[in-house]
């Protein structure tokens, strides 16, 4: 059973699992998205008092903090229990592009921590990956009304243009950063 569940899972298994989960929640009139549980946690702290926007009844939202409980939950079990090595399954292409682009031994962890350390914070490297990169994800989530997840599974899920908007934004952005901007930040 742990080796059944600790291989990853082919598409036709969690695809239907994500489509039911999405089928119940637009039947149960709830949309999902991780980053909405930003302001849920805001308005639970009492942010609600000195801003309009986190004063809602964050109760309603008790689901979808489940939600994210059981998301970190999950990884943490994931991470500690069924993975088998440290060595991400990642293509000897990307590997080599990686390492052309100085990365150091990529796929050997869940993020490289040639840039994903303490040190790097005090890098222009590091500042702009770290600091800047998730500064710019979270307005950027806040801009456009919703994470990725939020976009391109609830909002695809239920048919609205703005998601296939966002959705088409994402991967425009993704590419743009992979091909163009990520080379020249490495090479700082």
């Amino acid at each position: 059973m742990i080796e059944f569940i600790s291989q990853p899972w082919p598409w036709y298994v969690a695809g239907p699992i994500i489509a039911f989960v999405m089928f119940g929640l637009i039947y149960f009139g709830n949309s999902f998205g991780l980053s909405a549980n930003f302001r849920n946690l805001c308005s639970v702290f009492g942010a609600g008092k000195s801003c309009e926007f986190f004063d809602f009844d964050w109760r309603k939202q008790t689901w979808n903090l489940v939600f994210v409980t059981g998301n970190i939950l999950g990884g943490i079990i994931a991470s500690q229990f069924l993975m088998k090595t440290e060595v991400i399954d990642i293509s000897t292409q990307t590997i080599s592009d990686l390492s052309a682009l100085g990365v150091e031994n990529p796929g050997e962890g869940m993020m490289p921590e040639s840039i994903f350390n303490l040190e790097s914070l005090l890098t222009a490297k590091g500042i702009i990956m770290i600091v800047v990169g998730g500064f710019l994800v979270g307005f950027g989530t806040r801009y456009a009304g919703g994470c990725t997840s939020g976009h391109a599974i609830s909002g695809l899920s239920d048919l609205q243009p703005a998601s296939l908007l966002a959705v088409i934004g994402f991967f425009a952005g993704g590419l743009l950063m992979t091909w163009f901007i990520l080379p020249s930040i490495l090479a700082l």
